[in-house]
Order: structure tokens, then sequence, then C-alpha cells
């Protein structure tokens, strides 16, 4: 098994429920959205160009997904480009309506950890970064393959993780 289908797996163990794996659907990307909000702190300029924490991190994260898998690497990097640019645009508009930013975004923060308890409620078990901290980069990528097996793609990276981790109740 390849790296990717093992971490999987493992994540996988800890969200066989489909009430969880519903939940995390929406609070991780609350969660890692929240984050790059959180982290939209510039660090230097390069070129005129500022460097943001965040922007290291999801470089950092990326970099890992592509150890793990280039397709998957490709698609999560277009998911934290999105979320980047998101709280770029949004960022502006929440100190024009003098909202303050940091309690927006942890505010954000907070309903997707709030979510992830919910369905770890359903699940009947602990989260996996409980046992094993890589969980915290392994969710938004598991969320990302869970979404691409409801559209019918990657049935044997699919099959693997049932046959590791269990069906789904």
């Amino acid at each position: 098994m390849s790296k990717l289908e093992i971490l999987l797996s493992q994540y996988g163990k800890y969200h066989r429920s489909r009430k969880n794996i519903l939940t995390h659907f929406f609070g991780i990307p609350l969660i890692v959205l929240a984050i790059v909000g959180l982290t939209f702190v510039p660090l230097w300029q390069v070129s005129g160009i500022t460097i943001t924490l965040s922007a290291l991190l999801g470089v950092m994260l990326c970099l890992y997904y592509l150890f793990l898998s280039p397709l998957f690497a490709l698609m999560m990097s277009i998911v934290i480009a999105g979320f980047y640019y998101t709280v770029f645009i949004v960022n502006p508009m929440l100190i024009e309506a003098e909202i303050a930013t940091t309690l927006f975004w942890a505010g954000m923060f907070f309903v997707g950890w709030v979510l992830q308890f919910i369905g770890h409620y359903f699940e009947g078990k602990k989260p996996a970064f409980v046992d094993d901290l890589i969980g915290l980069a392994i969710g938004p990528l598991f969320v990302l393959v869970e979404f691409l097996f409801l559209l019918g793609l990657f049935k044997e990276l699919e099959n693997t993780i049932i046959n590791n981790a269990g069906g789904y109740k």
C-alpha cells in the first residue's frame, strides 16, 4: 500500500459514519478557511509581493500532499488557493464594515470544530488527530477524497480504504 492509502485508511477508521463524514464536509473547510484567515499576516515582501504566514503554511501543506500524490496535491493546491483568495477578498470587506477580522475567523474556526465534534458524537469515536497529529493534515485531503468518491471517482482507492477501515455505517 502507498503512504497515501495507509494515511487515508488510518483516518478512515475514525470516519465510517456517513453523518460524521457529512459534518466534516462543512466543518473541515470552515476550519481550514478560518486558519487561512487567522494566519493572513504579512511576513515579508518579495519584489512587491507580500508573503503571508497563511501562504507559507499552505505551500508547506501542499508540498506534503505532493509527497503523497501529485494529483491530489494539485487538487488541494487549487482548494487552498481558493481559500486564500477568499480571505484576500473578504478581509477588506470586514474591515470596511468595522468587523474585527480576528473575531470573525475565530468564530468560523469555532463553528467548524463544533461540527467536527457533533460528527464524532454520531461516529462514537474520538477524532483521529487525538491519536496521531498527522490527522490534522490528512483531514482536508480526506474530505476531498470522500467528495470525489461521491462523484464516482477513484473507486480503487475507495475500495482500499473500505477494505482497511471498514464499510460505511
